[in-house]
């Protein structure tokens, strides 16, 4: 797969509410997956589903111990899509500094010719 199709997962995973809820929940660490079924209104199976679609698209890990199932956050999902998102933030933050100049440029010239 590759990275484009990885982030694809990833930003897909992450378009649902409940989704980025548990992201923020697993933020504080791990957490069984009872645990964190007892604080959505639906069904167990309904927030395994969600930990599939996170976990396929590499945001989650799970482990089994012993009958505990602990679900905790796979930082390199995350990271490889922060890193995305600053990519692309400083190539806007680029083009806007570059069409700012162009502009100021303008306006001097503008101002140069009333004179």
């Amino acid at each position: 797969m590759t990275a484009m199709d990885e982030l694809s997962l990833a930003f897909g995973a992450l378009a649902d509410p409940t989704r980025r809820d548990i992201l923020t929940r697993l933020s504080r660490g791990p957490i069984t997956v009872g645990a964190l079924a007892a604080n959505y209104a639906m069904s167990r199976p309904a927030i395994s589903q969600h930990l599939a679609v996170l976990e396929s698209a590499g945001l989650v890990a799970r482990t089994v111990s012993a009958q505990w199932r602990e679900v905790s956050v796979r930082e390199k999902g995350l990271d490889e899509v922060s890193e995305w998102i600053a990519r692309q933030r400083a190539d806007w933050t680029e083009r806007f500094d570059f069409m700012e100049e162009r502009i100021r440029e303008k306006r001097r010239e503008q101002q140069r010719s009333e004179k």
